[in-house]
């Protein structure tokens, strides 16, 4: 109960809250459309980000923002020159945000960007919070909205383009809301484990779910259990939330595999 009235902790248990909903959300997105490892390539590249938002003493993460944005767009740009190798999109994008952040780090003596690398929930402040509150409301809404057209894009992107839907919109926006979960999770999970935050919950409900409706459902519980019961033992236990966080998805996708697999035989 200490715990819970600790006010760095309330913090951490509504940042955590919030950012369950909207990264295991866009995570499901990402999965289905085989763009898993787009996660990792924005965090690598948010990072540069941070460590520009020190050295020029500007608010981190909103520099952090800045470069994900910019390097979705880089990234739908890529993709649609190299149609027949997407991957190649993120293989170059990663590369060029991973040696960005490495002349950044050496520009800086003193650059300590180990909370963004590793997570750390517990140093959320009010800014952080207003930030990621902000990131919650304008993706549940751009989903809310275009669901009917997320769900074709999805599935079947070349009859999304047949029926007249604007695809190259639609993918720039979940490009640009994916820069935006990411960015806003980076300090909660760090830009090392955000991916896990993406693509383990959405394995989880695939592995269980009957229809796309039921794999929303599941891939939003799944990462709600696991970020607030991850930062309880990880409180309790004093161990890092992030890495307590992602192996409980770990976890949790073990049980769900074997579960399935019990119910088939």
């Amino acid at each position: 109960m200490d715990l819970l009235s600790a006010e760095f902790f309330q913090r951490a248990l509504i940042g955590g809250a919030l950012i369950a909903v909207t990264a295991p959300l866009m995570g499901l997105f990402l999965v289905l459309r085989r763009l898993a490892m787009i996660g990792d390539t924005l965090a690598h590249v948010s990072i540069a980000g941070v460590a520009l938002g020190f050295l020029i003493n500007v608010y981190p993460v909103a520099v952090g923002l800045l470069f994900a944005i910019l390097a979705s767009f880089a990234i739908e740009i890529l993709r649609r020159t190299y149609r027949s190798y997407a991957e190649l999109s993120i293989a170059i994008i990663m590369s060029g945000g991973v040696a960005l952040a490495s002349l950044l780090f050496t520009m800086g003596k003193n650059l300590n960007i180990t909370s963004y690398l590793f997570g750390s929930i517990y140093t959320l402040d009010r800014t952080d919070l207003i930030v990621i509150a902000g990131v919650t409301v304008i993706v549940l809404t751009m989903v809310l909205l275009h669901k009917k057209e997320l769900f074709l894009l999805t599935f079947d992107e070349d009859a999304a383009a047949v029926s007249g839907l604007p695809v190259r919109y639609f993918n720039i926006m979940l490009s640009i809301l994916t820069a935006l979960v990411i960015s806003a999770s980076i300090k909660i999970v760090g830009a090392l484990l955000v991916s896990a935050l993406l693509t383990i919950p959405a394995a989880c409900s695939l592995t269980l779910s009957r229809s796309f409706k039921q794999a929303v459902v599941l891939v939003v519980i799944i990462g709600e259990v696991a970020v607030l019961a991850g930062l309880w033992v990880a409180g309790v236990a004093n161990l890092a939330p992030g890495g307590t966080i992602v192996m409980l998805l770990i976890v949790i996708l073990a049980v769900s595999v074997s579960v399935k697999r019990i119910l088939r035989a």
